[in-house]
């Protein structure tokens, strides 16, 4: 996020990186992603970290505890080196609360990398490699911890909510309101199909296998010929086209994937997991635009992102 959060008490960090064993000489904020807070600590030796601060009102602490013990024992355990995992503080634990009701905190080695950005279109080669990591993700025998991912719709109800005249929300949250209430109306027969046509699509069952969830090019890090994924919140067993309508662009890259696990991509679950993204981006975007804001950098790169999501629902169901 670009904004730092308003009403986190940042002085509780320094002393919450004691359960690591870290005392943070510098803690600078980190701009990057869009969800969570992040910073960069170092010690008086030169030594990083990244940790990270998330909202536990968007994901539960105990689901996030899951997810982040998760990634760990995939690194610890597993031996997947591309993961990125969370350390675990003295007690063993990966997640601590910083407040008792909102903030949690895990912290992260630092590795020098580029970082990629959510919207890039990566070329062949960029794809082959990341879906050479997933055909590896996803032979991997799951954690006891790992949580299952269901297909569902997070923000279905906020969508039929907005969707229905006058809706039980009033759009009073700050300069994008009314705007955002005007685009998403204007694009309310889309969302409606958009709507039945997960419905349908949900009926269908697939295997599930241990699935990243957001491996988009903005959770990859490249440092030289390596690879690492970031950001395991999402991580879950679920279908594999989870991850792979993410990465794949063309047959060649599903038939990489093929040819590496012995499954053939299924057309309909790619289908239903980009859909579904998107259903879910626009639920996303009305709950921050029907709740209180302002001109910032990032909600103006929310405006952007729900621009963007309905044109490409009015593509993907005409």
């Amino acid at each position: 996020m670009r904004d730092r959060p308003d009403d986190l008490d940042e002085s509780l960090l320094r002393p919450a990186l004691a359960a690591w064993g870290i005392e943070a000489a510098g803690l600078d904020y980190a701009p990057v992603g869009f969800g969570d807070f992040h910073w960069i600590a170092r010690d008086g030796r030169g030594r990083r970290w990244f940790v990270t601060v998330a909202d536990v009102r968007r994901q539960t602490f105990d689901g996030l505890r899951l997810a982040m013990d998760t990634a760990a024992a995939l690194r610890e355990e597993a031996g997947l080196e591309f993961v990125v995992a969370p350390l675990r503080a003295a007690d063993g634990s990966t997640l601590r609360r910083l407040d008792r009701h909102r903030y949690a905190m895990s912290v992260f080695p630092h590795v020098e990398g580029v970082a990629g950005d959510f919207g890039d279109e990566p070329d062949a080669a960029a794809r082959a490699a990341v879906i050479d990591l997933l055909a590896e993700l996803h032979a991997t025998p799951p954690p006891l911890t790992t949580p299952a991912r269901p297909v569902r719709l997070a923000g279905r109800a906020v969508l039929e909510d907005a969707l229905r005249p006058g809706g039980s929300v009033p759009w009073l949250g700050g300069p994008y309101a009314e705007p955002a209430r005007e685009l998403v109306a204007g694009h309310a027969a889309a969302l409606r199909r958009g709507l039945a046509e997960f419905d349908r699509l949900a009926g269908e069952e697939w295997e599930p296998v241990l699935t990243h969830g957001e491996p988009h090019p903005g959770n990859l890090l490249r440092a030289g010929e390596r690879r690492f994924l970031v950001d395991w919140d999402t991580v879950g067993m679920a279908a594999p086209e989870r991850d792979l309508w993410l990465v794949a662009r063309d047959d060649a890259d599903l038939a990489r994937y093929a040819a590496a696990t012995g499954r053939t991509p299924d057309q309909a679950a790619l289908a239903l997991y980009r859909l579904r993204w998107a259903l879910d981006d626009v639920a996303e975007f009305v709950t921050w635009f029907r709740s209180p804001h302002g001109r910032t950098p990032d909600a103006g790169q929310a405006w952007q992102g729900l621009e963007g999501t309905l044109r490409e629902l009015d593509a993907f169901v005409p």
